[in-house]
């Protein structure tokens, strides 16, 4: 538990209203951008604690202050027990440098161990000061405890008299910094430190034991012994020092102007700042890391993303520098303590490798998805019957399923593949991870040879070196508070197209959405092959203070692999969308995107889960599958074309050709299942399997896709001597069907006549696909549904249906088909390009 954190309870355990603020906004000089920016910033807040004077009274402020200084006294005694760790070899040390094999020289004993006795006396003075004060305050606290009904008095008399004021302070901090020139030393000294112990560890075994074990007990109980290196242990007063600066921001916040203390802590919080920029401008040039071409190491961008290692997923901090990408483990911050950063592992970017690729959820992550945002959905249903006053603790479950969600719900990964063998694994939305793919290969291309990173001093600094400060939570109090302005309800998108390719590509779409993350928060499109790819397909969003959509073009390489053609980001603005179809035409980079937008508002409806969201499209009529995908020629009609198209036009025997049961049973199971999954089997998949399940889906129809109740006015036409009569009455029986199954059926047909086009190849003329497909588009009414009409016998219906199909597909005036429905708007259509 924090700092703050034991404050709200402790006021909150004496009946304290409490008034929740938004968090200090952080400083333009917290972030640095180079390696070589100083460690030491007395601007980095370490504690979470809001600007609170003109908020709370002087009683509510002193009993934060007293909170405040016991972490202090905490955090202080953890530091002078890191300190006697430090410092317990350095009598041994220095009696083996008089004989014959000494561990170390009495010069580097020297340099190991400088100043480090005293700063250690200097806190030592410090912690037995202060703790003797809080000692005396808090017993003289027990002894006066007001009665329960005066506790709460409101007069301001009383309050100016409130206890906390007794209790001083300041000069013990302004001795402290005024002594805290021992810094300068030490810090001057620290590179030469670090540098015996490691040139030392290496040579002398002996040492290299000492080294790398030892002990502190922080708790003064041996079972709270934790254990160090000697690098880690030299590092802790560079850390020490920079907190000194930031505890005295942190408790002059909580210590009211007329206080005795204010004026000795407001000038003991100026010389520690100057004394800390005189460090960061002194120690700038020589910590400065020159790599190759005279570039500097340089923070480049920095995020977090889900590091899977060793088959776990884990969320992790990543830093790209010039020249290599560190991934870090953030621990966070306990009482009186500072966010911490522990080094994970890192790759230089000279020859690094990239592959991107998608993968499935199996079904058991699919329930467990389910099942953590159904809880979170839950939780934020609560937190939303407490906008205006809700308690501080609220927050503390809602973000920790949040960052669950963040863990385990990416699809898209990102391998990292070293020339020394090593590989890492990361995880994210498709359009950050392109993102970070842009940045890694622009440096790679570079060429910059790297520089063997201090993996300790690089690993420290990035609290300071930060650019994100915190994972990208929706549940936290300011999104919470902002989300009221995005979209709550379903958001529609229909992809329509895609155009400027440079040559035909297997392309698919990816929309992305914001807000919070109850609801699967991307969907893509099929895969299509084509120089202009057509898709026609809605996808749908639950959406819950969504702000922004993404778009991304993705070219499907070989198996699972893809590579992003463009992407951009558009703002979602409530204002501007409707219950009506908006088109749009996004620019890309190298591609455009047509697409519709439709945004219906209502409150947010409880997750469904995942494996729900698609309705079977085999054994259902061809209206309900239309229906469902907002298209007139289903999905799995024109990806089962596409495919023939693609590689199967010069296939001896094309749809005459059986496929194997097994390929077409499982093609089928994944076409109801999930479009893209299919789609990607679609191209692993012999293409007379594909054919397959191209004539099962229409075997499978309830009803064929030329009406039964047209079969007996059908076979009349044919019988019809006048060729304009019998051509006006097929064209007229066509134009009868529902549009579904007309424009299907022209799909079909036009895709057939293409197909005979290579017949001198494949061998299948208009007859012969006539004869393929003519038992599956047509059949008679079953005997007693009440249809009127003579009855005809099983060869005459064969022929029937033959004779039919084959007249279609002969026919010069066959208009075009429609694929998708008309998505209308009250306006013209609007280009956007981002």
């Amino acid at each position: 538990m924090d700092v703050f954190q034991e404050a709200v309870d402790y006021l909150e355990a004496r009946h304290v209203p409490i008034v929740m603020e938004a968090e200090p906004e952080v400083l333009e000089e917290d972030v640095f951008h180079e390696e070589g920016a100083p460690l030491f910033s007395p601007l980095v807040t370490t504690m979470t604690l809001p600007d609170t004077p003109t908020l709370l009274t002087e009683k509510e402020m002193l009993e934060r202050r007293l909170v405040v200084l016991k972490g202090i006294l905490e955090s202080e005694e953890v530091y002078l027990n890191e300190l006697e760790t430090l410092l317990t070899p350095m009598k041994a040390l220095r009696a083996s440098a008089g004989t014959s094999q000494p561990v170390l020289s009495a010069q580097q004993v020297q340099t190991v161990f400088y100043q480090v006795p005293e700063l250690k006396q200097l806190h030592h003075d410090f912690y037995c000061g202060l703790k003797a004060r809080l000692t005396a305050h808090c017993d003289q606290e027990q002894e006066q405890e007001p009665a329960p009904d005066l506790k709460y008095s409101s007069d301001p008399e009383t309050e100016t008299k409130h206890k906390g004021f007794e209790l001083t302070v300041g000069d013990l901090f302004l001795k402290l910094v005024n002594q805290i020139g021992l810094y300068g030393g030490y810090i001057e000294n620290y590179v030469d430190a670090v540098n015996v112990v490691q040139k030392c560890t290496q040579a002398d075994p002996r040492f290299k034991t000492l080294a790398e074990s030892m002990m502190s007990n922080n708790n003064g109980s041996p079972k709270s012994r934790t254990k160090y290196t000697f690098e880690a242990l030299l590092y802790k007063p560079l850390d020490r020092v920079t907190k000194t600066t930031l505890v005295l921001r942190d408790l002059l916040k909580t210590t009211p102007e007329e206080h005795q203390d204010h004026p000795s802590l407001q000038e003991a919080l100026r010389l520690s700042q100057s004394f800390l920029s005189g460090v960061n401008e002194s120690s700038q040039s020589r910590r400065g890391v020159t790599l190759t071409h005279e570039k500097r190491r340089q923070l480049i961008r920095d995020g977090f993303l889900v590091d899977e290692s060793d088959g776990e997923l884990c969320l992790r901090h990543l830093f790209l520098y010039t020249d290599l990408l560190l991934c870090t483990r953030v621990k966070p911050a306990t009482r009186g303590k500072q966010d911490q950063y522990r080094f994970a592992w890192y790759l230089p970017l000279a020859g690094l490798r990239l592959r991107c690729f998608s993968h499935e959820r199996t079904p058991e992550a699919q329930l467990r998805l389910h099942t953590i945002r159904t809880k979170m959905y839950q939780l934020h249903k609560q937190l939303q019957q407490h906008v205006k006053g809700y308690r501080v603790r609220s927050w503390k479950k809602p973000e920790q399923t949040e960052l669950l969600l963040l863990t385990l719900s990416p699809v898209y990964r990102l391998e990292l593949h070293s020339p020394n063998g090593k590989s890492h694994t990361l995880l994210s939305s498709l359009y950050e991870l392109e993102k970070w793919k842009e940045a890694i290969c622009k440096l790679t291309k570079e060429n910059i040879e790297p520089v063997p990173p201090d993996l300790l001093t690089l690993t420290s600094a990035c609290l300071k070196l930060r650019m994100t400060q915190t994972p990208p939570l929706h549940s936290s109090s300011s999104s919470f508070a902002q989300k009221m302005e995005g979209l709550c309800g379903t958001l529609a998108v229909v992809i329509h197209s895609a155009s400027g390719l440079q040559q035909p590509a297997c392309v698919s779409v990816c929309v992305e959405v914001d807000g919070f993350d109850f609801y699967e928060k991307q969907a893509q499109t099929h895969s299509v092959h084509a120089l202009n790819p057509q898709w026609e397909q809605e996808l749908y969003f639950q959406v819950d203070g969504a702000r922004h959509m993404r778009v991304i073009c993705v070219r499907q390489l070989d198996g699972q692999d893809w590579a992003v053609l463009g992407k951009t980001s558009i703002t979602l603005d409530p204002k501007s969308l409707s219950n009506r179809w908006r088109k749009q035409s996004l620019n890309l980079g190298e591609v455009d995107v047509n697409l519709s937008l439709k945004y219906t508002n209502h409150p947010p409806d409880p997750p469904s889960p995942s494996s729900q969201q698609q309705q079977p499209v085999f054994g259902v009529p061809i209206e309900t599958v239309a229906q469902q995908e907002g298209v007139l020629v289903p999905h799995v009609i024109r990806c089962c074309v596409e495919e023939v198209e693609r590689r199967g036009m010069d296939e001896v025997g094309i749809y005459r050709v059986s496929g194997t049961t097994g390929d077409i049973n499982t093609l089928k199971t994944a076409f109801n299942c999930n479009l893209c999954e299919a789609v990607t089997r679609l191209r692993g998949a012999e293409v007379n399997a594909v054919c397959g399940v191209l004539k099962l889906y229409f075997r499978e129809l309830p009803e064929p896709l030329i009406p039964a109740e047209l079969f007996q006015s059908l076979a009349q036409a044919l019988d019809l001597t006048d060729t304009d009569a019998r051509s006006s009455s097929l064209l007229s029986a066509m134009k009868s069907c529902p549009d579904t199954n007309r424009n299907t059926l022209l799909f079909l047909l036009h895709h057939l006549r293409r197909v005979s086009e290579r017949q001198d190849v494949n061998k299948m003329s208009l007859l012969n696909l006539a004869t393929v497909f003519g038992p599956s588009l047509l059949r008679p009414p079953v005997t007693g549904d009440g249809s009127d009409g003579a009855g005809i016998d099983i060869s005459q219906e064969v022929v029937v249906q033959v004779q039919v199909v084959y007249w279609y597909l002969q026919c010069n005036d066959l208009p075009q088909p429609q694929i998708s429905l008309p998505h209308d708007t009250d306006t013209e259509d609007e280009t956007t390009h981002l």
